[in-house]
């Protein structure tokens, strides 16, 4: 049986965090699938890259890190990172695994460093069915 392929989109923003995650995700799928990575600066750029790439992957899985700060730009990256991920996921009929970390500090974002594990095993569920 031929492996299925995930992109995982890495949001560059917080590197160290997007590392971590990604090493996450890695150990779960690293011997059963095929991936390939691909950065982008922010959450923001994660939808599009994803809509442009989904055709030659099975799944893909969305990884970064909005930390609240002083102004309204959290809510609005949040919800528009979100929103285009499940907009693309419904439009290809194919799963997309979200790891944007919504955090307000840096600190709870570190303590659900392990959600693209979960991400992952989350994608894996809807590729075996």
């Amino acid at each position: 049986m031929k492996k299925k392929k995930i992109i995982i989109v890495v949001s560059d923003y917080y590197t160290d965090l997007s590392i971590r995650i990604t090493e996450n995700i890695i150990k779960i799928i690293k011997t059963k699938y095929i991936f390939k990575i691909v950065k982008v600066p922010g959450a923001f750029e994660i939808p599009v890259t994803i809509s442009r790439k989904i055709k030659n992957f099975d799944a893909a899985i969305a990884v970064g890190c909005i930390i609240k700060g002083k102004t309204p730009h959290f809510d609005h990256i949040a919800r528009a990172s979100i929103d285009g991920i499940m907009r693309v996921s419904l439009d290809n009929k194919k799963p997309i695994g979200n790891c944007i970390l919504t955090c307000l500090s840096k600190k709870q974002a570190l303590e659900r460093i392990n959600k693209g594990a979960e991400a992952a095993k989350a994608v894996i569920s809807i590729l075996s069915k």
